[in-house]
């Protein structure tokens, strides 16, 4: 079925567009939603009527999408993780990873978007993500990975000793609490 995208859909086309879809996706999801109008001469007449509105849509997201992209590629995002020997990280870097992060930063960019050759990090170091922008246009975003040894504090010798003593005494008392009297 031959349809006129009423707005922007997902994996399918922004709002003009006149796509062919399955008849059932355009019975059961498309039209009930007003995602889409069927293609008839009544329709054609009024999209071209707000052509020029389309047009303007679409140029602000390219100009937007632009500017989006020289911020990012300005950006450099250091994350500071726990690491074990070797440089190995216990977690790991993800697309989620850099979202939320950029997220902290004021950008808003789903994690979708985002593309982490190999889809983890697991060591540190400097690394690339391609972030995904409006028609295909790509940011190169920069992070680096920095890691530190977890310090686990040992107790001090004079605490295991009070632990212990504790526990001694502890067990004492209970003994002589389970002792019948006489």
């Amino acid at each position: 079925m031959k349809v006129i995208l009423n707005q922007d859909v997902p994996n399918l086309g922004e709002i003009g567009d006149v796509k062919d879809v399955a008849n059932g996706y355009a019975r059961n999801f498309l039209l009930p939603r007003g995602l889409v109008v069927p293609y008839t001469p009544v329709t054609i007449a009024m999209f071209e009527k707000r052509k020029a509105e389309i047009e303007a849509r679409k140029a602000e997201k390219r100009r937007l999408s632009t500017d989006l992209k020289t911020r990012l590629e300005t950006e450099e995002l250091v994350f500071d993780v726990v690491v074990g020997s070797g440089g190995k990280l216990y977690g790991a870097i993800t697309s989620t990873s850099l979202a939320d992060e950029l997220h902290k930063k004021g950008y808003e960019i789903e994690r979708k978007k985002i593309e982490i050759p190999g889809k983890i990090i697991k060591n540190i170091g400097n690394y690339k993500a391609i972030i995904h922008l409006y028609e295909g246009e790509q940011a190169i975003l920069k992070f680096t990975v920095k890691g530190h040894e977890e310090k686990k504090e040992q107790p001090s010798a004079s605490a295991k000793d009070k632990r212990r003593r504790e526990h001694v005494r502890k067990e004492a008392e209970n003994t002589v609490q389970e002792k019948p009297e006489a």
